[in-house]
């Protein structure tokens, strides 16, 4: 009988739980989105957010640095943690310490924590990684890779013991996939992070199944997980901020493009498969006004959303081709989404009963 395939349950939308139910507003003023709360005597909003999603039954807490940049630092007032002008580089590794204590806090014992790295155009105002459109400045590989090891160096004086995994998320375009794989080498990740299981997942906010940047799922299947001499391979190729109803069709192109490669002997092997769509009932968020509006002509899904995430995951165990999977929700999705999906993965026995497992 063959080894059934690990499913773990990742967290939620932060920040958009952190406006939603926690009566946070963020603007083009808070840069940092939800690790302003760091920086702005706010932790115990933050510590209460993740552990929501623990309580109903994530067992991946992700950290709140997904938009933090040295820029977003320096553009970020914060006269109760002393820099009402900016916080200066040297100053930023004491939140992002901070940031790791609160998720592992929450996770607790048997839980783990993901490092969340978003993508350039997240810490770009308004953000742009749903568009992959960037600056004339970070324009080619080269650019955001330099971009990315200046934002991973300041974790070198981090503690990371409690991290998990370390999650390079929502990334829009071929070039800033070839960025991130060119820093998975020993002299590149910071001492505290080497080791730890990589995972890169892109989005696909459009309907022809491509990147922002009109990448292929092939493509970026081939980018993320063709091994290359020097470099780690990541652990994880994953799909988040994309509607729902997108991802079986999504998985099974990643499935027939890594069973393609390796056919033809292309230096590649089976991952672990991420996947944590968007929780909404059809919304897209509107980057100028800064709200989640349906599309005109764009009718809600019919299905609840955990279960038709429930499906693809389900299909993705019967093909049994991935090493595990994680699954769980990106924006608008709430710890009650968290707490539905887990109960519905029970019901048809692909989790534990035990929210730790």
């Amino acid at each position: 009988m063959a080894t059934p395939i690990p499913v773990q349950l990742l967290d939620g939308g932060l920040g958009t739980t952190l406006e939603d139910l926690h009566d946070i507003k963020f603007s083009f003023e808070t840069p940092l989105w939800s690790s302003h709360l760091l920086v702005s005597d706010e932790e115990d909003k933050l510590l209460d957010c993740h552990k929501a999603f623990e309580q109903a039954g994530a067992n991946i807490i992700s950290t709140a640095t997904y938009q933090t940049s040295i820029r977003g630092f320096a553009a970020t007032k914060a006269p109760k943690s002393g820099a009402p002008d900016g916080i200066e580089k040297e100053g930023i590794p004491h939140f992002l310490d901070s940031a790791v204590v609160l998720a592992a806090n929450a996770a607790g014992r048997e839980g783990k924590v993901a490092l969340a790295l978003g993508p350039y155009g997240a810490t770009m105002i308004p953000s742009t990684e749903y568009s992959g459109k960037y600056d004339p400045e970070h324009q080619d590989a080269r650019a955001l890779e330099k971009w990315h090891k200046e934002r991973l160096d300041l974790f070198k004086h981090v503690d990371t013991n409690q991290v998990s995994y370390i999650a390079f998320e929502t990334v829009p375009t071929l070039g800033e996939i070839d960025a991130v794989r060119n820093l998975l080498s020993a002299d590149k990740i910071p001492t505290s992070l080497r080791g730890r299981p990589v995972w890169i997942s892109s989005l696909y906010p459009n309907d022809d199944e491509k990147l922002p940047d009109g990448s292929t799922v092939e493509e970026v299947v081939k980018a993320v997980l063709t091994r290359k001499e020097g470099l780690e391979t990541p652990w994880g190729i994953g799909i988040n901020c994309t509607k729902v109803e997108k991802l079986d069709s999504l998985v099974k192109r990643y499935q027939d493009a890594i069973q393609t490669c390796i056919d033809n002997g292309e230096p590649m092997g089976w991952p672990s498969l991420v996947l944590y769509p968007d929780g909404t009932n059809g919304e897209v968020y509107n980057t100028a006004n800064k709200t989640w509006e349906l599309p005109p002509g764009q009718k809600q899904p019919e299905a609840p959303w955990e279960a038709t995430l429930a499906d693809v995951v389900e299909a993705a165990l019967q093909r049994g081709k991935w090493k595990s999977i994680i699954v769980g929700g990106c924006c608008k999705t709430s710890p009650e989404h968290i707490r539905k999906l887990r109960k519905t993965l029970q019901d048809r026995g692909h989790m534990s009963t035990s929210p730790a497992a």
